[in-house]
Formats: C-alpha cells, sequence, structure tokens
C-alpha cells in the first residue's frame, strides 16, 4: 500500500475508494463485489454522498431502479469494519443554492438513514460556487456536528481563504477540491500547500478523470513523460497518473472510483509505485 495519513482522530490507507460510480451499473451485485474487494486490499476511507444516485444524479446515467450509493456500501459492508471511515458531503439544494440550515440538517439524516449509522464520521461542505462563502452553512453542521450526528468536518470545491473562515468555525479535517496530474490549478495547489503546513487531509477527487470530470477518464494523450514513466514500469498510464497525486505529500488521500473489480484492483496496485526524482520533475 501507500501508507497512512492522519485523517480526523483515525489512520487510514492513503488510498481510498471514491463511489460516485458504482451506482452507474443497473448490476446491483456488480457494485457490491467492488466495494468488498476494496476493502480486502486495505481501503479504510471511502468517498460517498447521498446524491449519488442513478438513474439521474451526479453522473446523469443509469436505467432500472433508483441506486443510491449510501445504500450499496451499507448492502456490501455493514456491520462496517471497525477501522473503516466514511466520508460524505451536503451542500447544494435546489436550483444550486446553498443550502439551508433545516435543509444540512435533512441532508445528514438522509446520510445516516442509508448508510445505516447514528453517527457520520466526516461530513464535507461541498459548495458549488467557489466565491460564496460557507461561513452559514459551515455553522449549522458544527451544530449538528456538537449534537453528535457527525464526528469530523470538512470542506470541498472551496478556495484558499476559505480554510481560514472554516477553522474558526471548528476543526477542520479535510480539505477536498479537484487535482490532478492535468488538473493543477492555483487554488487546489495552494491548498495542497497550506494543508500540509497545518497538518490537514487533502482529498483530491477528479484525480483519474481530470478534464473529463464527471464524466470519467478522457484517454487523451498525457504527454511524452507519463508515456515514458508508465513503460517504466510497466503500468497504465492512469497508474502513474494515481502514483503522481500519492507524491504530492504524505498527507494527500486519494479516493479514485471506479464500478469495475479489474480497474479497482489496478488503481490499488499504482500505491506501491515509487517514481523517481527524475520522473516527478519531468511530469
Amino acid at each position: 500500500m501507500s501508507g497512512t495519513a492522519v485523517l480526523g482522530d483515525r489512520t487510514v490507507h492513503r488510498l481510498g475508494f471514491g463511489s460516485m460510480r458504482i451506482t452507474a451499473n443497473p448490476d446491483r451485485d456488480l457494485a457490491i463485489r467492488v466495494l468488498r474487494r476494496a476493502v480486502e486490499l486495505g481501503v479504510d476511507h471511502i468517498d460517498t454522498a447521498a446524491f449519488y444516485v442513478s438513474p439521474g444524479g451526479t453522473l446523469g446515467v443509469g436505467t432500472g431502479e433508483k441506486r443510491y450509493a449510501t445504500e450499496l456500501i451499507r448492502a456490501a459492508l455493514s456491520p462496517y469494519p471497525q477501522n473503516l471511515v466514511i466520508a460524505t458531503k451536503v451542500g447544494a439544494a435546489a436550483g444550486d443554492r446553498p443550502a439551508t440550515a433545516a435543509e444540512l440538517r435533512t441532508r445528514v439524516e438522509d446520510n445516516l438513514r442509508r448508510l445505516g449509522v447514528d453517527t457520520l464520521d466526516v461530513v464535507n461542505l461541498r459548495l458549488r460556487d467557489r466565491g460564496a462563502a460557507l461561513g452559514e452553512q459551515f455553522t449549522a453542521l458544527a451544530d449538528l456536528r456538537r449534537e453528535g450526528l457527525i464526528r469530523h468536518l470538512g470542506i470541498s470545491n472551496v478556495r484558499p481563504h476559505h480554510l481560514d473562515e472554516a477553522q474558526a468555525i471548528a476543526p477542520v479535517a479535510c480539505v477536498q477540491n479537484e487535482y490532478g496530474f492535468d488538473l493543477r490549478d492555483a487554488d487546489g495547489t495552494a491548498l495542497l500547500h497550506e494543508c500540509a503546513r497545518r497538518g490537514i487531509a487533502f482529498v483530491p477527487y477528479f484525480s483519474l478523470a481530470g478534464s473529463g470530470r464527471e464524466q470519467g477518464a478522457t484517454g487523451g494523450p498525457g504527454g511524452a513523460a507519463l508515456r515514458a514513466a508508465a513503460a517504466a514500469h510497466g503500468v497504465t498510464e492512469h497508474q502513474i497518473r494515481l502514483a503522481w497525486i500519492l507524491h504530492r505529500g504524505p498527507h494527500v488521500l486519494a479516493i479514485p472510483g471506479t464500478g469495475n473489480v479489474e480497474h479497482l484492483e489496478q488503481n490499488m496496485a499504482a500505491g506501491k509505485l515509487r517514481l523517481t526524482g527524475a520522473e516527478l520533475a519531468a511530469l
């Protein structure tokens, strides 16, 4: 594996699993196999959300009855292993406006119900608009934390100044932003380094999908350096992308997602890759 890092008050493997894509295939049993295989391979940090659902939902795909990632996680893994950390996220309401305190409570309770737990390990406040303030919403989640419904709080899709805004209200266990080999924006890089300085976990998403985001990896050219590193290690370019993100720092927790067992196993194998200084400089 790729080592461990601290997430809140827990130590987890740095290579986790993102559950967004497990709802796309109507074969419910396949999703359950993927989740169980992930845990067999050492995953103890799963990222999810109640809006990870198909048909519709974040991916906008799928047929048949609705399949919620949170319910699939419960079906596959409950009663949960003692070391498993499940992180979820809440934020926007209808029309992409910020959710009110009452709506945030409803979303937290929805996650509790679908996962079948009394307390959520980690809840990330996900901003739709990076230019928005987060104080009112984060305060509402901090109130739910004090009630015991949430153990740790994080923030997602934010700018560097949001970290100070959030930490003035409650402790921040992690920051989730899109970041990867071909998604290196200034905000993400600044947060990556600031989280390291403050001892906060940085959890990049779309590290494999890149500019394809919800639609998945585009499979486009990654450049000569990426191809050379893949050839040198006898692995895929996707695996080099994952290794690259893990090399960003010991506080980085990767959460690649897939609905395919073979791809899952390839992703997990990437945690064993060690890139040379020359390769990292070229990448």
